[in-house]
C-alpha cells in the first residue's frame, strides 16, 4: 500500500517531467496574466477601447472547441486504458479536430485584427493579447503534433500507457492555458 502512494505522488499519469512542464507553462502564463491586468491599471479606458474588439463570440466559440476536444481526449484515454483501441482512435481523432478548428477560427480572428490595423505594437493591450494568443496558438500546434504521433503509434501497436497519459496531460494543459486566457482578454475589460 505505501508502495502505490509513493508511485501516485512521485510517478503522476504522463510522468513527473511532464507535470514539471505543466506547472512552469502555467507559471509564466499566470504571470504574463498578472503584469496585463497590472498593466492595465495604468490606463483603463484604453485597454477597455482596446478589448471592445475583439470577438467574445469567436472566443466563447474557440473556448467551446477546446473543451469538447479535451473532453474527447479524456475519453479516448478511458477507452486506451479498458483497451478499446478502436474507439479510442476516434476519440482521438475527434480531439485532433477540435484542435484544429481552434486554430481555424484562431487563424480568422488573426487576419481580422491585421486587416484593421491591431497588430504586434498597435497598443499595450494588443501587445499582451498577441504574445500571449500566438504563445498559445503555439501549445495547441505542439499538441496536435504530440496527438498526431500518439494517433500514428497506435496504429503501429506501439502506445505506452505513460505516453497516451503524457500526451492527454499536455492536452489539458492548453485547454487550460485557454480558460484562464479567454476570460481575461475577452471578458474583463
Amino acid at each position: 500500500m505505501k508502495e502505490t502512494n509513493y508511485k501516485n505522488i512521485y510517478y503522476p499519469p504522463g510522468g513527473i517531467l511532464m507535470w514539471i512542464l505543466i506547472f512552469l507553462e502555467l507559471l509564466t502564463f499566470g504571470i504574463a496574466i498578472v503584469v496585463l491586468v497590472a498593466s492595465s491599471k495604468e490606463n483603463t479606458e484604453a485597454f477597455k477601447t482596446s478589448a471592445n474588439h475583439l470577438n467574445t463570440t469567436y472566443g466563447a466559440i474557440n473556448t467551446l472547441f477546446l473543451l469538447t476536444s479535451g473532453f474527447f481526449m479524456a475519453t479516448s484515454l478511458q477507452l486506451f486504458k479498458s483497451n478499446n483501441l478502436k474507439k479510442s482512435k476516434l476519440y482521438l481523432n475527434l480531439t485532433i479536430l477540435g484542435g484544429i478548428l481552434f486554430l481555424l477560427l484562431k487563424s480568422v480572428e488573426y487576419h481580422e485584427k491585421i486587416t484593421l490595423g491591431y497588430v504586434l505594437g498597435y497598443d499595450t493591450f494588443f501587445n499582451f493579447y498577441w504574445l500571449l494568443t500566438a504563445f498559445h496558438v503555439i501549445h495547441v500546434l505542439v499538441g496536435l503534433v504530440i496527438l498526431v504521433s500518439l494517433t500514428s503509434s497506435i496504429k503501429k501497436g506501439k502506445t505506452l500507457l505513460e505516453d497516451f497519459e503524457a500526451s492527454a496531460a499536455f492536452w489539458h494543459m492548453c485547454d487550460l492555458i485557454w480558460l484562464l486566457l479567454f476570460p481575461v482578454l475577452y471578458l474583463l475589460f
